[in-house]
């Protein structure tokens, strides 16, 4: 099985091993021991960059692996991953964004199901709890506003299950696999923020600044 790199470390290049190579449509599979490459999932992204000169297109879940397509043909043997470290940061800054989202929704009363934190599609979905409130965009923009002036730490741990888990600051924590800012003061500002209610439900789309 293949070490996630990403999950505890912010690491962008570290030499890996190339397990396996196949070719696969235009395209070839390759399997590492360790990847730094965040792959999609969780709402977020996948990481691109490259192997050695090889060029990294996509990673993504299949079968339990981790397998990442590049555009030619890499030999077995020790190499050096390379995340591309701008698309890196526009998605961590929209996963960490919408998991503060997510709690400003609960202190609201509303509990969040669903998100998605692509680039142009960043939304939160939430169902109302017996006590909701009420929620505009002014009213989220600056509790997101002033969070991020506290400048919270994200802390990341294994709940009792060997399940990764997310927290910001005292906010209870997070099930989750994807990246994120070291601490909330780092955090880009909202921008594109629409608030809409629909069949009970509340729907934040959001993105944030480059």
């Amino acid at each position: 099985m293949t070490q996630r790199l990403y999950y505890f470390s912010d690491q962008l290049a570290v030499e890996v091993q190339v397990i396996s190579c196949h070719a696969q449509d235009a395209l070839f599979a390759i399997e590492l021991d360790a990847t730094p490459f965040h792959p999609q999932g969780g709402g977020q992204p996948s990481d691109t960059g490259s192997l050695g000169e090889v060029e990294v297109v996509q990673v993504r879940h299949e079968e339990g692996r981790i397998v990442h397509y590049v555009t030619n043909a890499i030999k077995p043997g020790r190499t050096i991953a390379q995340v591309d470290e701008n698309r890196r940061r526009l998605h961590t800054h929209l996963h960490s964004a919408g998991h503060l989202i997510g709690h400003i929704g609960e202190a609201f009363g509303w509990h969040p199901v669903k998100a998605h934190h692509w680039p142009g599609e960043g939304r939160i979905e939430f169902i109302p709890g017996p006590e909701a409130q009420p929620l505009e965009a002014w009213m989220l923009l600056k509790r997101f506003e002033q969070l991020v002036t506290e400048d919270l730490p994200v802390t990341i741990t294994l709940d009792e299950e060997g399940l990764r888990e997310v927290r910001f600051g005292s906010f209870s924590p997070y099930g989750c696999g994807g990246t994120h800012v070291p601490s909330l003061g780092s955090l880009n500002s909202l921008s594109e923020l629409a608030l809409k209610e629909k069949k009970g439900r509340l729907y934040v789309h959001y993105d944030v600044t480059a």
